[in-house]
């Protein structure tokens, strides 16, 4: 018998774009619930949803240990829980719908429950928490168990007597190595082990360094860890990777935090820290572009075992980058990919399109900016109006026949923007043409220069130049003749 049993509601499979890129990373905010209610002394379980079928696969689980309350706390590290697709809620729900037939008090804790904890009541939830979870969970277990009243808990939205009552939120952990490990043990790591090395991927764990992000883009929703910033040490992180080496054989991370190493000096007393452990490893993150220039931070990424950094770049447009509130500036981004290239770091860019008042012109200067910097990898997106954002604000009069995408695949215009989905659709397509025919072009000067440096996925690039080159044509000419929205 369990007194909790965890679980979340992200399945990889419900998500065919995430699923067919076969590197699923675990449920890392809730090992961190579960571990931290078990060092507070609680039997916990976790029932991993990430690779299965079917929501109703908890039943049997729940039948088994009988717990007395039941926590569908999704991973706050995961950027895409902060969309709240509509699969994962219907998972969500169908979930909460079976523990409450087993008697189970139900809380619930995640990005789309904060934004929309009428629907999760409604669901069958006992109780949401909102923000940073944690303490607020500890101290609602703990008068769950001991029978007391629970109106007062921070952090809590519920139902009382036919009305909905929202407490205040939890102040957030300053003190992150406070907080034990995550429970890695209560879930089946080498099964993401398989699935990785099926796909002919490097098996990589994912960790969290940090808690928020302090930067105020319009269109970023921080739902769970709020703008604040707070760091774990970087003694406390390499205790964590050395854990994780040697217990299973993992050397490769995904440091996903919102952004990796704001802190003033962290990232180099990191570099120190691991060379004291004596752990060589390589990871990969997300980062601003601003950030990554100062001082010597590219150097002791590098030194430290950087293969990798994810830049939100958005767009190529310094009009639209100032209208997001970006607060980055367009030559950084040229400089900060230079820097990391000469670094022998890979770069990739995120890049959004469909922003408010987007012209043909900004979109150009993206494409153009792409093309010249050949980043590694480029992620497109359009727009994605996320409650608690300025931005939504300003959209959410059109939100009225879609608010959510089905999957991270759906790049569906939900607003009145300056084109349409079809438009979006059809350009993301072009973009990664035309991106490829830049990728294959930096190939063919490579080949020439030296033959023998050329990899087997260079020459496939090269070999798909000539069909990218008409095929890319065709698109510009069709996006040419697609006229604006409001024409």
């Amino acid at each position: 018998m369990l007194d909790v049993v965890f679980s979340h509601s992200y399945y990889y499979k419900f998500d065919s774009k995430q699923w067919k890129n076969q590197t699923p990373y675990p449920p890392l905010g809730t090992l961190y619930a579960a571990s931290y209610l078990r060092e507070n002394g609680y039997k916990v379980g976790v029932f991993d949803a990430n690779l299965l079928d079917d929501p109703k696969t908890i039943q049997p689980y729940l039948e088994k240990h009988t717990p007395k309350t039941f926590v569908l706390y999704d991973d706050g590290f995961n950027y895409l829980t902060k969309m709240c697709l509509t699969t994962m809620r219907e998972a969500a729900f169908e979930m909460i719908k079976i523990a409450k037939k087993l008697n189970c008090n139900i809380i619930v804790c995640s990005s789309d429950s904060t934004d929309h904890y009428e629907k999760y009541l409604e669901a069958g939830a006992d109780f949401v928490i909102q923000g940073e979870g944690e303490i607020s969970l500890k101290e609602l277990v703990d008068a769950l168990s001991n029978n007391e009243n629970t109106d007062s808990i921070k952090g809590l939205v519920f139902e009382k007597n036919g009305e909905i009552i929202k407490n205040p939120k939890h102040a957030v952990l300053r003190d992150l190595d406070e907080l034990p490990m995550p429970a890695w043990d209560l879930i089946d790591v080498e099964s993401y082990r398989k699935i990785w090395e099926n796909g002919g991927n490097e098996f990589t764990l994912n960790m969290a360094t940090t808690r928020g992000c302090p930067f105020k883009c319009n269109w970023c929703a921080k739902p769970i860890y709020g703008n604040r910033y707070n760091s774990h040490s970087p003694e406390y992180i390499t205790k964590h990777i050395k854990y994780l080496s040697e217990t299973y054989g993992v050397n490769r991370f995904w440091m996903c935090d919102d952004i990796f190493g704001l802190k003033p000096n962290w990232v180099q007393n990191f570099n120190i820290e691991l060379k004291k452990a004596q752990l060589s490893i390589s990871y990969y993150i997300q980062s601003r572009v601003d950030l990554l220039l100062k001082e010597d931070t590219i150097d002791a990424l590098a030194e430290s075992g950087l293969e990798e950094v994810w830049v939100g770049a958005e767009s190529g447009s310094q009009a639209i980058l100032d209208a997001m509130d970006k607060e980055t500036k367009v030559e950084q981004i040229y400089e900060a990919t230079r820097l990391l290239k000469a670094k022998n770091v890979r770069v990739a860019f995120f890049i959004q399109f469909g922003y408010l008042e987007e012209t043909k012109e900004d979109i150009q200067k993206t494409i153009d900016m792409i093309k010249e910097l050949v980043p590694d990898n480029i992620g497109i997106s359009v727009s994605y109006p996320l409650p608690g954002t300025k931005f939504y604000d300003k959209v959410k009069d059109d939100l009225q026949l879609k608010a959510n995408w089905t999957d991270s695949d759906d790049l569906a215009m939900m607003f009145n923007g300056t084109f349409s989905t079809e438009f979006y659709r059809k350009l993301q397509r072009y973009v990664h043409k035309e991106y490829r025919k830049s990728q294959a072009i930096e190939n063919f000067k490579k080949f020439f220069k030296n033959p023998f440096s050329v990899t087997k996925t260079q020459v496939r690039s090269m070999l798909l130049f000539g069909y990218y080159v008409p095929s890319a044509f065709l698109d510009k000419i069709q996006l040419k003749n697609m006229k604006p929205t409001n024409a």
